[in-house]
């Protein structure tokens, strides 16, 4: 079917937050429900409900813009299209990918009616776990090179460290990328308190969710993995230590000033 003759098609870019089935948003399951196609990264695609009649389309990871561009071709041929990742999709996800493939694609694609149906993001649901690390000001940095140098991430770290953010690490480690995690805590080690609480968060959601909270000085950078969210606090985060049970993570409303 030519895309002159086809009906107007349409792409929604989901987010099917960490984990549970529960923390996909009502939106998020009706747009699921009612596409004509999904498509996206094979194990998110895996994680949707089987419809009779829907095409799936997995593909492997790393091709975030092949994978976009696909989908606005399914979308133009009038295909109802739902691009789904995992968390929320405009964080580190694939909606920039979506906008990024219309910025450089076809003049047509621009005319597709196109929308981001928000998510869970993975800091979302880590914090949650934690209590409240969040609390105050933050800020989420990618510790993957692969789009982009690491004299960048490098410049970023040692900003954020400055201003005293609450830190989120995304994609801290894969099976390729073992150095730069270890090279993100040498580096913080230089510029914060070795006391800042460190918190390793890890499959939130799924069966083998784990959590680690422990300080700057005693963390184990090698204990995260591409599952794991890794939050760094600031010099305002407090630990609750409890009698039983895991401590409780927060960051005060306030900064600077007696609560």
């Amino acid at each position: 079917m030519s895309a002159a003759n086809s009906a107007p098609g349409s792409l929604r870019v989901v987010g099917l937050g960490p984990g549970l089935a529960e923390w996909i948003t009502p939106e998020a399951s009706k747009i699921l429900a009612e596409a004509t196609d999904l498509v996206g990264y094979a194990p998110y695609v895996e994680r949707c409900p089987q419809r009779a009649g829907q095409v799936r389309h997995g593909s492997d990871n790393r091709v975030e813009l092949d994978r976009a561009r696909a989908a606005l071709r399914l979308a133009q041929e009038g295909r109802h299209v739902a691009v789904v990742s995992g968390g929320d999709p405009g964080v580190f996800a694939m909606a920039a990918a979506v906008f990024e493939a219309i910025d450089h694609g076809e003049p047509a694609w621009r005319e597709i009616d196109v929308a981001v149906s928000p998510g869970i993001s993975a800091m979302q649901a880590a914090a949650a776990r934690l209590g409240a690390p969040l609390g105050h000001d933050f800020c989420a940095i990618s510790l993957s090179d692969n789009l982009k140098p690491w004299a960048l991430v490098e410049k970023r770290l040692i900003a954020a460290a400055q201003g005293d953010f609450v830190m989120a690490f995304y994609n801290p480690a894969s099976r390729t990328r073992r150095d730069q995690i270890r090279a993100a805590f040498a580096l913080l080690r230089q510029h914060k308190a070795e006391r800042t609480p460190v918190m390793f968060a890890k499959s939130i959601g799924r069966a083998d969710e784990r959590l680690i909270v422990t300080t700057l000085a005693d963390a184990e950078p090698g204990l995260a993995d591409m599952a794991t969210l890794v939050i760094i606090g600031s010099s305002e985060t407090k630990v609750i230590v409890r009698g039983a049970g895991e401590p409780f993570v927060y960051t005060p409303r306030s900064a600077g000033r007696a609560p």
